[in-house]
């Protein structure tokens, strides 16, 4: 059961495997996307189709038809990677050997719908996925297995998205086999250190100058490519920040320093940010010294 593109990585994985038998694929219903809005399937749904698995897609998970369905298919086991909908427990119950979730934090830790971008927010220098056994709750199931990554200074949310993806997938098929065997039986959450990371919202992405120049690379770093940091030029016109490093200056929080060259450093609540790739609404993306000549901007100018 997934819908994310983190999803795909796990059922590949699964579909290559000698060992485990798939009997279907349940993702949700086809949805609109990009800019024209065309109806397409998940990534999952093609992957599946591409290995000829039945597929299905309820509107809901707690559908009486679609519990009907599960009952009919009997499976031993159920893997899910960021389906999208919480389980209820009529379905958590249908195999004998329960559900496996492929979280991409190390629990207790960033419990919920945004793991990986409210690691790099919140400054983590390590995440890591968590096979769990679900229950109920929101993430709170036991720990069948681990593996620690570094959050690199490099890294940003697709980044880490896409070596966590592949870490999941490769843990999983570690997993399972130990995991059925009963030689790798589910351990309580610890009580201690759980905490949420809720669903990404585009207002998440506006910057406060008031924050430390290096929360604020943080926020551009986690949030990068979607929503996107930003802030407000003078004038109240939204401009993104794509990247960012941090300087030794410093002045009033959200006002344009003196330049130094062709760069743009604007201060922060501590130190102070040299913009490197920046975006207009409506424009296109660009290196800092190719929108200043565009669009001019004075020191003293206060951005927010």
């Amino acid at each position: 059961m997934g819908t994310a593109d983190l999803s795909a990585l796990s059922l590949k994985a699964l579909c290559e495997s000698r060992e485990i038998q798939l009997a279907a694929v349940v993702t949700q219903p086809d949805r609109p996307k990009g800019r024209d809005l065309k109806v397409q399937p998940s990534a999952v749904k093609e992957l599946a189709l591409q290995a000829n698995l039945p597929v299905l897609q309820p509107e809901r998970a707690r559908q009486p038809d679609f519990l009907e369905e599960m009952q009919k298919l009997n499976p031993d086991l159920i893997v899910v990677a960021a389906y999208g909908q919480i389980l209820p427990v009529s379905i958590l119950d249908v195999p004998r050997f329960g559900c496996l979730n492929v979280h991409t934090s190390l629990l207790p830790k960033y419990r919920g719908a945004a793991p990986i971008q409210w690691a790099i927010v919140n400054g983590e220098t390590e995440t890591g996925v968590t096979i769990m056994k679900m229950d109920q709750g929101m993430d709170t199931g036991g720990i069948v297995s681990q593996e620690i990554t570094p959050i690199r200074p490099e890294d940003d949310g697709q980044t880490l998205h896409d070596r966590l993806a592949r870490l999941g997938a490769e843990l999983l098929l570690r997993t399972i086999p130990d995991y059925i065997a009963g030689t790798l039986p589910p351990r309580p959450q610890p009580s201690e250190g759980a905490s949420y990371a809720p669903k990404i919202t585009k207002q998440d992405g506006q910057i406060d100058w008031h924050q430390s120049a290096e929360a604020i690379v943080n926020r551009v770093r986690g949030l990068r490519p979607w929503p996107g940091a930003f802030t407000f030029l003078p004038g109240r016109h939204l401009l993104k920040v794509w990247h960012a490093e941090i300087t030794g200056r410093s002045g009033t929080p959200g006002v344009i320093l003196p330049p130094e060259s062709t760069e743009l450093c604007v201060a922060c609540g501590q130190g102070a940010l040299r913009l490197l790739g920046l975006q207009r609404e409506g424009g296109r993306r660009l290196a800092a010294a190719q929108f200043l000549s565009g669009h001019p901007l004075k020191a003293g100018e206060k951005l927010g």
